[in-house]
């Protein structure tokens, strides 16, 4: 059962955004799924968008993983085709991942290779740091699957960039009802963090 939330919560709007990648380095590997799930804080959804990447250097890196193959991706567009879209859905919205300083390292570089600016920078919460800060002591388990089992989230499949930001999404109202919060400044810093600022990207090719 979910907690009340304070109205300016439970009417702000989140782009939950999840990255599916070639490897762990944003300067090495490459993304080859986003997805991004627009939603209420009460949980109700929005819209929901997804693109498979075709990623530049032809590596998918570990399959086992995301289950991505070159087969899959070899015909999706590149980043640069798909950025402009995604900028859009992130745009004026607060954007949220669980895990931000990987997901947000990403897209800060596949944006920069891009080209692409947004209009102002967006306010990042981290569903990881939030929910760890509710837990100081770390007696539990922060991961994304173990979240949704406490949270009775459904998660179709793990390390799916929209079945991961679906799950992402429904277990982000429970947290913010866990907070307290009744507005964001209200949330911990430690889920506010800055991470990666558009304005210091690389501007690189590729």
């Amino acid at each position: 059962m979910l907690a009340p939330l304070a109205d300016a919560l439970a009417h702000q709007r989140f782009a939950v955004v999840d990255v599916e990648t070639s490897g762990l380095s944003p300067a090495r590997h490459r993304i080859l799924q986003v997805a991004v799930v627009e939603v209420r804080g009460d949980g109700t959804v929005v819209d929901e968008w997804t693109s498979l990447v075709r990623p530049s250097l032809w590596r998918v890196g570990p399959r086992h993983i995301h289950g991505l193959t070159v087969r899959r991706v070899w015909r999706a567009p590149k980043l640069a085709a798909v950025a402009p879209e995604l900028l859009a859905r992130l745009g004026g919205r607060v954007v949220v991942a669980h895990n931000m300083a990987f997901d947000w390292a990403f897209l800060d570089a596949g944006f920069g290779r891009a080209g692409l600016r947004p209009h102002a920078e967006p306010v990042r919460l981290c569903t990881l740091e939030l929910s760890r800060s509710l837990d100081p002591d770390r007696v539990v388990s922060h991961r994304l699957a173990d979240l949704c089992a406490r949270y009775d989230v459904t998660l179709e499949r793990a390390h799916d960039a929209l079945a991961d930001a679906r799950a992402t999404a429904q277990v982000l109202p429970h947290l913010l009802a866990a907070s307290g919060a009744e507005a964001l400044d209200q949330l911990p810093p430690a889920a506010l963090g800055e991470g990666t600022s558009w304005a210091s990207r690389r501007q690189t090719t590729g």
